[in-house]
Order: C-alpha cells, then structure tokens, then sequence
C-alpha cells in the first residue's frame, strides 16, 4: 500500500480494517470503501479480491462495478476463475457494465481461454462495448462445445451487426441443437435487413420445435419487415403457445397484411388479453374497414387496455379511410 492513500486518515483507517482477523469485520470495511468518492480507494477493494473469505471478495467485487480502468478490468477477469461461485457471478456481472471500448483489449483473451463461465463472461463484457476487435473470436466462439458461449456470441455478433456473421447466425438459428442459442440466432439476424437468404432461415425457425425460437422469428420478420414472410405468419396465429400468436400479430401489423385480418380478428376474442391488445393494435396498422365491425364488438372488452387498443385502432382506420 502507498504512503499517499494512508495520508487519507478514513482510508488508513478502512485498511487497517481490511487486516483484521473477522472477515464481516473486513467485508464491511469493502462496503465502506464502496461509499468513497473518487477512485484512491481502488487499490484497497483490489486487494481484497485476493482476500481468504468468499464473502469479501464477493463485495469487493461487486464494489469494483462502479470503476473501469486496465487494472480493474484485469481483476474482474481473473476473479471469474474464483474458487467460489458467488465471487465469480459478482465479477462476472460487474465486467457486464463496461462502458469504454478500451477495456474490450483486457477481456478479449478470455474469450479462447479458461473454462466455460469464464468465456461466457468475457464475451458478455465486450458485447455493448461494440468493438471490431471482438468480431473475429466471437464468431469462432460460435462452435464453442458450451451453449452459454455460444448464446454469448450470438449476442456480440448482433450487436456488432456485421452482415459476414448472417450466414453463422443462420446456421445456428436452424441447427444449433439448444433452443436457446437458436433463439438468441433468429433474434440476432435482426439487424440483416436486405439480405434475401435471411427469410429462409427465420421460417424454418418459425417451425422449430421450442416455442421460445418460434416466438422470436416471429419478431424477427416483422423487424426485417419480410412481406413474403406473410403467409408462414398468418399461420402462426394459430400456434399452440399464445406467446407465437401475439408475436406473429405484431409483426402481421408491421408487415401491414390485409390477408391476415380474418386471424386477427378472431385473436380480438382470445382468453388471453395481451393477445387481444396485440390482435387490435394490428389490426389498427393495417387500416382496413374490413375489420371495424370486430373491433366495435371489442369495444366492451373486460380488459381497460384492450379497450384502449380497440379505440386506437378504430381512430387509425377512421384516419386511414
């Protein structure tokens, strides 16, 4: 420790602290130092990452959250191979709020490197960070043996919205064997607007077995706007999960698919009420007259924000008209 942060009498006082024989005794001081301001106090809740109880290193860092800087980055990223679960979650959601694209360069080496969590947690860190630097090992993260890598980069991918990853994020939106990175695909290829081969993709994903994949292609194309993608989702407003419906109404609005209103206006007497707020607000985007005499029957609907949806639409149509 330097002699300049004992000069500080509170900071002398907190790491005498840090020394004593009772770890609560050493986790408060960590909290104590958390409620510092300015940054002479890094060094103390540093060191405790290295400190013999789980529960000090925990806090200090999840204290370390609120810095960024070479060192801190460097820190967090060895703490995620921390003995203790608990410690390595903590530094694993600090790392998660980086905000300068610099620190990327301290993190990007665990990508390749340690075990699955810790892989995992270095593409979460560099995801919001958006630097091309990343581009390269979170596409070869895409055939990583751990699912939760593989969801990981999807996300740095779609963040980084670079059209040489679509055919990855194709392949795994149709392929990869866990719903989950299938999903975080088919949500990711929201950014590929204008590439064609896209639509194929996303209906088959429309398809998959898990509804949660199905429920985000839906989004998807009607992100991307695919008109040609009409049919398959007018189709899904009969899907077994009301989750796909609703999805599939929304992107139906967007898309502005009169064929859909035959659907749509039987969705406005679902039990589901989201689902009939979804039905008419689409309904509404659409703007045909067609579907004014469902919605005026909608008008007493049990549910104040379907009823509220319904009035919407019917004012959208009336202006359309």
């Amino acid at each position: 420790m330097t002699t300049e942060l004992y000069d500080d009498p509170d900071l002398a006082e907190l790491a005498e602290r840090l020394h004593d024989d009772d770890a609560t005794v050493r986790r408060i001081a960590v909290l104590d130092l958390a409620d510092l301001d300015g940054d002479a106090h890094v060094p103390l809740l540093l060191a405790a990452l290295d400190d013999a109880a789980a529960t000090v290193r925990t806090q200090a860092a999840q204290a370390l959250e609120a810095f960024e800087s070479p060192a801190i980055v460097r820190g967090l990223a060895h703490a995620l191979s921390d003995e203790d679960a608990g410690v390595r979650t903590a530094a694993a959601q600090s790392l998660s709020e980086l905000k300068l694209p610099e620190s990327a360069q301290e993190l990007l080496p665990f990508i390749a490197g340690g075990d699955a969590f810790v892989r995992a947690a270095a593409l979460r860190g560099v995801r919001e960070l958006r630097v091309p630097s990343s581009f390269a090992p979170a596409l070869a993260a895409l055939d990583d043996a751990d699912a939760l890598v593989r969801r990981e980069a999807v996300a740095v991918l779609g963040y980084l919205k670079r059209l040489d990853a679509v055919d990855a994020l194709k392949r795994l939106a149709v392929h990869d064997p866990e719903p989950d990175v299938r999903r975080a695909a088919a949500g990711a290829l929201g950014f590929a607007d204008g590439v064609p081969s896209v639509l194929a993709a996303l209906l088959a994903a429309l398809s998959d077995a898990a509804w949660q994949v199905r429920e985000e292609a839906a989004t998807t194309l009607g992100k991307l706007r695919l008109a040609d993608a009409a049919p398959a989702l007018i189709a899904a407003l009969d899907d077994a999960y009301w989750q796909v419906r609703l999805r599939a109404a929304r992107s139906l609005g967007r898309l502005r698919s009169r064929d859909a209103l035959p659907g749509l206006t039987a969705a406005l007497t679902h039990a589901i009420s989201n689902l009939r707020k979804e039905a008419a607000l689409a309904l509404g985007e659409i703007g045909a007259a067609a579907a004014l005499p469902a919605l005026r029957a909608a008008e007493s609907d049990a549910d104040p924000e379907v009823r509220k949806s319904v009035r919407l639409a019917i004012q959208q149509i009336g202006a359309a008209a």
